[in-house]
């Protein structure tokens, strides 16, 4: 398990309700879309991150990570596993608090390298399920 339940309530609950979704666009039939709905129904902030840089569910998108211009306190990685890693990379960079791959995002290499960072970190889980077991 990558993300003890403990890690996922800081994350959900202490870390900040910046989220910046990677790979977060119009298309409502991606799980990105409802999972970011999700998130907002439960006061986080969500910033979409696709190179298309699209404005969803209210919120101006952008290109990269590097591209936004305010903090930002967790990165959501709706990409591949192939991809993740270099996400994870660019979240240390920007200077982000924690690490969200979701289900079916693993990289345990970026795991390892994200948690040395000292970021918190969560693999192979999603926050839209995870953030309504903590009501």
């Amino acid at each position: 398990m990558y993300g003890d339940s403990g890690t996922v309530r800081d994350i959900l609950t202490e870390l900040g309700d910046t989220w910046a979704v990677v790979g977060l666009s119009q298309n409502s039939s991606r799980p990105a879309y409802g999972v970011a709905q999700v998130l907002q129904r439960y006061g986080k902030r969500v910033v979409p991150v696709h190179p298309k840089a699209e404005t969803v569910h209210g919120e101006r998108g952008y290109a990269s990570l590097a591209e936004i211009p305010f903090p930002v306190d967790v990165v959501d990685v709706f990409v591949n596993s192939a991809l993740a890693g270099p996400v994870a990379d660019e979240a240390v960079a920007i200077g982000a608090k924690a690490v969200w791959f979701q289900l079916g995002v693993v990289d345990e290499a970026a795991y390892d390298r994200t948690r040395a960072a000292g970021l918190h970190m969560v693999m192979d889980r999603c926050p839209a399920i995870e953030i309504p077991l903590l009501d």
